[in-house]
């Protein structure tokens, strides 16, 4: 569980005007919150629209983000899966021909709202033939699925289960279940920005963090006070993490953050491929503002 400690920050993909991914921006943002102390990088999740992008600009998504991993010495986690098994079985095979992937976030499979019995069949057909350990990206706002600590206790027991993201919009009687006695071996990653820092006061491991390319250091700063037991701190900088998290995802994911990064010259636009629309300019200012009046500067 060591490799799924701390702060892993998924990427944003970053766009030309023209929509084109932009290579050199990507490639900066991974090299900088690795320099910034990020335990690693998570590409091809929500935050990078991974929807939105063909085969061969994921397979490069993948590269980039690979080559950044190797140089700092990182771990990379990949999305991979949806909700056809077949299909994840096959894609998650693609992962071996990249090193530096330690594990692939795989989503519960939604829209179809398979029961629970169903969820933990279909893992457990992925990870047993997965060249990397599996994720769970627990996240029943999107999927339509929920899960019990129960069965998430039951994901922890199958071999190739690393970990769930645990995004369920709160801090529920499952999470407090589960992080009161968490499985062995199996890391529990806060999934919801706003609630990162009441999991890691409960014991999660870390969490994956979109908002972290905005404060990448203030984000690795907060954990590591839950850690050491620095409860003030921990406090003090959870609360104004909670204030960024509110501003950057006033609108959906991730257009206020790239609205925020083009703000700051970090990449070329503010585009997004639809059916995203960027975020309104006021949005952005919103959160440019709450950076500037609550956290150190970058």
């Amino acid at each position: 569980m060591h490799r799924f400690r701390g702060i892993f920050v998924p990427l944003v993909t970053p766009f030309t005007a023209e929509g084109a991914v932009a290579w050199d921006a990507l490639e900066s943002l991974a090299r900088e919150v690795l320099e910034e102390g990020a335990a690693g990088l998570v590409a091809l999740g929500t935050t990078a629209e991974a929807a939105t992008l063909d085969a061969a600009e994921r397979r490069a998504v993948i590269d980039v983000c690979a080559r950044a991993c190797a140089a700092a010495g990182a771990p990379l986690i990949v999305g991979a899966g949806g909700n056809d098994t077949r299909a994840g079985v096959e894609a998650l095979a693609e992962l071996v021909a990249w090193p530096q992937v330690v594990a692939a976030l795989a989503p519960v499979p939604y829209y179809t709202r398979p029961t629970e019995a169903g969820v933990v069949a279909h893992f457990a057909h992925l990870a047993a033939g997965s060249p990397v350990p599996l994720i769970v990206y627990h996240i029943p706002y999107r999927t339509g699925r929920s899960l019990s600590a129960s069965t998430l206790r039951e994901l922890a027991a199958v071999d190739g289960i690393a970990g769930v993201k645990y995004a369920v919009g709160g801090v529920d009687a499952d999470a407090v279940e589960l992080l009161a006695d968490p499985p062995a071996d199996f890391a529990v990653l806060a999934g919801d920005d706003a609630f990162l820092s009441p999991l890691l006061a409960l014991g999660a491991a870390g969490g994956i963090v979109a908002t972290a390319l905005l404060a990448t250091a203030r984000y690795v700063a907060l954990d590591n006070a839950w850690r050491t037991g620095d409860l003030a701190a921990a406090r003090a900088i959870g609360a104004e993490l909670a204030r960024v998290s509110a501003a950057a995802f006033a609108e959906p994911n991730p257009t206020v953050i790239k609205g925020v990064l083009h703000a700051q010259g970090r990449i070329p636009s503010p585009a997004v491929r639809l059916p995203l629309l960027p975020a309104a300019a006021e949005s952005v200012d919103r959160a440019s503002a709450v950076l500037l009046d609550h956290l150190p500067a970058r």
